[in-house]
């Protein structure tokens, strides 16, 4: 494999040696970046096994934006295996603020935290045997701008919208490829999580009307998958009080008042219409403790975002392994903001004081929702021959399973394959259909017993799903 891998690689760099001069001149004119090799991570004892490079890739006229990225190499054939894109790096649950990961955070991720030493002052890093690596080249970026370790040197480059966010990580790609050459020819795959699921199709459009354009470098892209996509979140949030119900949540006499009385808009009712307003307060107090990122899980210590009414609930007792996500997302913030991890990660002094998970100002000042569903992004792409994959956990609540079937039913797409049942470990993993468009086709699953970060919630369910449709295999 190794011998293979150096003579490919010498090919794809002499097939391109002409047309990267050609794509420099195409490219902005500043193209700063930095690159670094991590071999070792504060936690993790001895040498990484596997290939981890962090670095910054600049945006804007005068560098003004500032894009921190970890790439990973495939822990299998890099040089073959696919190359994926991951928008994990913001999560919007709208009125929740944008929810920001590092590099242990992403559950798709080669390494995660030991639990046994979740009470050390830096904890324990173990191998993930779920990690996308395994199959994969992941590129994770900190987007948008603001997010994680990535920065802007003008307060005004701060500024983001649905719209404008497709170009900047076009952009992003070109100067990675500029640094990657020899990745030019790997199969491109676009992912998003959550928000970045409403996201991602827009940026595989853009790298789709690129590449008809003939901008430089030409990307080999394949398609995309999303999780828990925030495809429409008027509708995302209108489906809520059908699925509590549907799920037992609230009760028949409930549902019936609400449904009477908001005429299905529960998302925005009339602020006139009092009767409504007192039926969505009703259900509001029953679904009061409920986590709408998974109906099942815990109640316990759970983090009051900003513009969150909940109460807050009382910390557990220490144990070895913390019962609530809310102590695993504390611990990230830890583990981020140690000096000896911001060392070895090669981030840049002065440019991000404090890692944070949540960051008020890009949300309520810089976030500019200005585009209503990306569902149509979907529909041409489908078109152009792309493939493309959507899951949901059936559990979860900020985008329901049924909302994600809705909008896909509006495409009008001829169903391919009827709902079936999807199995790993002759355990049914959840339900499938597939959806095709000409020569393409759209596949739709849930993940029986999921919540709404897939990765998180059920690793090896989620392994199994991305990697026999990266590959072509059935689900």
């Amino acid at each position: 494999m190794a011998r293979f891998g150096v003579v490919r690689r010498k090919t794809i760099i002499s097939s391109i040696f002409s047309i990267s001069f050609l794509f420099i001149f195409f490219l902005p004119k500043t193209t700063s970046s930095q690159t670094n090799i991590v071999k070792t991570l504060p936690g993790f004892e001895g040498d990484l096994p596997f290939k981890l490079e962090t670095g910054y890739i600049s945006l804007g006229r005068n560098d003004e934006v500032q894009f921190f990225y970890y790439f990973i190499e495939s822990e299998r054939d890099p040089m073959k295996d696919p190359l994926v894109l991951s928008l994990t790096g913001a999560l919007v649950s709208v009125p929740s603020p944008l929810w920001f990961l590092n590099l242990v955070c992403y559950f798709s991720s080669p390494i995660m935290f030991d639990w046994s030493t979740y009470f050390a002052s830096l904890p324990s890093l173990v191998l993930n045997p779920y990690s996308w690596t395994k199959m994969a080249n992941i590129i994770f970026v900190d987007w948008p701008v603001g997010a994680g370790f990535s920065y802007a040197t003008n307060p005004e480059a701060y500024y983001v919208s649905d719209s404008k966010s497709p170009e900047d990580l076009y952009i992003f790609l070109q100067k990675w490829f500029l640094i990657h050459p020899m990745f030019l020819q790997n199969p491109l795959y676009i992912e998003g999580e959550s928000y970045a699921g409403r996201i991602a199709p827009m940026v595989a459009w853009e790298i789709s009307k690129a590449n008809e354009a003939g901008r430089l470098p030409k990307m080999s892209l394949q398609g995309y998958f999303v999780s828990s996509p925030v495809t429409d979140i008027n509708e995302i949030d209108n489906d809520k009080i059908p699925y509590a119900h549907n799920m037992g949540l609230i009760s028949n006499e409930y549902y019936k008042l609400a449904e009477d009385t908001c005429g299905g808009n529960y998302a925005n009712p009339d602020p006139n219409n009092i009767q409504c307003h007192y039926a969505l307060q009703l259900i509001d107090k029953v679904l009061e403790n409920v986590d709408i990122y998974h109906i099942l899980d815990t109640a316990c210590a759970k983090t009051v975002l900003p513009g969150d009414n909940s109460a807050k609930i009382v910390l557990p007792s220490r144990k070895k392994e913390p019962a609530c996500r809310a102590d695993f997302y504390s611990l990230s913030e830890t583990w981020a903001n140690d000096a000896r991890v911001r060392k070895a990660l090669q981030i840049r002094e002065g440019t991000k004081e404090e890692w944070v998970r949540f960051n008020n100002t890009v949300l309520d000042v810089a976030f500019d929702m200005d585009v209503a569903s990306s569902a149509e992004y979907h529909l041409l792409l489908a078109k152009k021959g792309y493939r493309g994959l959507v899951y949901n956990g059936d559990h979860d609540m900020r985008t329901p399973f049924f909302s994600t079937l809705n909008w896909i039913h509006s495409l009008n797409l001829t169903i391919d394959e009827s709902w079936r049942q999807w199995i790993v470990d002759k355990q049914i993993a959840g339900f499938t259909q597939q959806y095709r468009q000409n020569k393409t086709n759209l596949t739709f699953a849930t993940v029986k017993g999921s919540g709404h970060t897939i990765a998180e919630y059920n690793p090896k369910e989620c392994f199994a799903l991305i990697s026999r449709w990266l590959f072509n295999k059935p689900l």
